[in-house]
């Protein structure tokens, strides 16, 4: 019972809909309807500007990690847990009920949950993950290719590092899902229609 308790918590911590609640409240737009459809920092970035796709991307993370860190606080040690509970609160921002169970595509709050989940490593692996989806999108220009190649860099260097093996499961599960969610950006890159960062899609 304790387990399906935290599970939950850290679901629905992780389904708070900011970016849905930034587009509404501020631009009086529902998200889901603009640009790709998306409720995530990219598309939210392109109504609002790269300032409320940070707020929104940095939102993500946190709320994807409030399960993980309140678990940590009262004593929860079990690394499988904490894999499962961290993989909830992603889960919750990539099928929030509050939206019909569909949200963003999980980049943020992977790299949210990735911070807390094995400290101190953690706190110099995921800042590391995300110079790597920089330099990816210097070079390529594209959200969706820089993403994908940083979050499939972190369940081989986080075996390197130590990480318990059930968070290295978890960060590799976590990169799957997210791929497969990026499947229609692998569709466009491979077509050529893709559209790089900060212009509009062909």
């Amino acid at each position: 019972m304790n387990v399906l308790l935290w599970l939950l918590l850290g679901y629905f911590a992780g389904s708070f809909p900011s970016g849905y609640l930034a587009a509404r409240l501020v631009r009086g737009t529902d998200i889901r309807t603009t640009g790709s459809g998306n409720v995530g920092a990219t598309n939210v970035g392109r109504l609002m500007g790269k300032k409320w796709a940070a707020a929104v991307s940095v939102a993500d993370m946190v709320k994807a990690s409030v399960g993980l860190l309140l678990a940590r606080a009262f004593g929860v040690t079990e690394p499988w847990l904490l894999a499962l509970i961290a993989c909830a609160g992603v889960l919750g921002h990539v099928f929030p009920l509050w939206l019909g169970f569909k949200g963003g595509k999980g980049v943020s709050s992977i790299y949210g949950v990735l911070f807390f989940l094995f400290p101190p490593t953690s706190f110099l692996l995921a800042p590391a993950g995300g110079i790597v989806w920089f330099l990816v999108l210097k070079l390529t220009g594209y959200v969706s290719v820089a993403s994908l190649v940083s979050l499939w860099c972190m369940p081989p260097l986080a075996a390197l590092l130590s990480f318990p093996a059930p968070y290295v499961i978890a960060l590799a599960a976590l990169a799957a899902l997210s791929t497969i969610l990026h499947r229609d950006n692998i569709r466009r890159l491979k077509n050529g229609t893709e559209s790089r960062f900060g212009k509009p899609r062909p």
